[in-house]
């Protein structure tokens, strides 16, 4: 009983362990609190570390802010991305429903059928070496991603909105905590979609179901700029809660994928729900009943 009860308080300390810039502090984690991260895994530094999950968040790091490595951006091209396979769920990092700053998050029951389109950051050299969520040591040299809601471990693909160009990651923290970002990438997965140096872009992540013949996978989207699929916004929020809500409410009846996005309209900033891509007006006029007999208003049809 007494290692059970040890066990309890070590997940509840390492559940917001990860996640970059937006972490939060951390439960105190009793005499499993210290994590000695081993020589080699810690970014080419040459002395030990302690990852102490029992400190505040502001001198848990040694560093007090984010970098990426000087000179010019690895050659991604000779790593390799993770083949999605079914692991086990991480007996950390996968509380459900959890809070962070006064939000409450429900982590998924898996990848499968999960879309979302939003903004993505990344993380680096403040967080290399350090455990992430679900208890493994961030790498920012390897393909992998924190989320909000995706199960730990499970796999994505991510892709730029901008340029179409794609990359599949292994989902093993949680965050980023900031409204409006979807994904947070590590520094190579960033590197090969072209989010660095900029910092952040507009992506669309796709859960990958480890079932699903690789040769099979979600194809990636269109360049934004390519103008095509129907969407239906349900609705737009100047409460970002209230858009959150909504998103919910929809991901729950399976109708299709669900996104929500910021703009500036008028000087103010609304968070819209919408439903799609679709693949044609019959398809967007059956979501629309279907929303409809939810009590919901007739969704506005707008082409993306």
């Amino acid at each position: 009983m007494k290692w059970a009860a040890a066990a309890a308080m070590l997940a509840a300390a390492l559940l917001l362990a990860g996640c970059g810039a937006s972490r939060t502090r951390p439960t105190r984690g009793g005499r499993h609190g210290h994590v000695t991260v081993p020589t080699g895994t810690d970014g080419g530094r040459s002395d030990r570390f302690h990852d102490d999950i029992s400190k505040p968040q502001e001198s848990r790091y040694r560093d007090s802010t984010d970098s990426v490595p000087g000179g010019p951006p690895p050659d991604v091209g000779k790593l390799a991305e993770p083949i999605p396979r079914n692991e086990p769920r991480s007996l950390y990092g996968n509380k459900s429903p959890y809070t962070v700053r006064g939000r409450i998050y429900h982590v998924l029951p898996s990848a499968r059928g999960y879309q979302e389109r939003g903004l993505a950051s990344y993380y680096g050299n403040k967080f290399q070496g350090y455990k992430t969520s679900d208890l493994e040591n961030y790498d920012m040299y390897a393909y992998s991603a924190a989320s909000k809601t995706l199960p730990l471990p499970s796999y994505a693909r991510v892709t730029n909105l901008e340029n179409g160009k794609s990359v599949i990651v292994r989902v093993n923290d949680r965050g980023p905590f900031h409204r409006g970002r979807v994904i947070d990438l590590s520094y190579a997965a960033a590197v090969k979609i072209g989010i660095w140096p900029k910092g952040t872009g507009r992506v669309e992540v796709q859960g990958i179901d480890p079932d699903q013949p690789s040769g099979e996978l979600p194809s990636p989207p269109a360049v934004t700029t390519a103008h095509s699929g129907i969407y239906l916004q349900v609705g737009a929020f100047s409460d970002a809660d209230n858009a959150d809500l909504m998103v919910r409410r929809l991901r729950r009846a399976k109708i299709a994928p669900v996104s929500e996005m910021e703009s500036v309209v008028n000087g103010r900033r609304v968070h819209q729900v919408r439903v799609g891509p679709l693949p044609g007006l019959e398809r967007a006029d059956q979501v629309s009943v279907r929303i409809e007999n939810m009590g919901l208003p007739r969704p506005q049809v707008a082409v993306d």
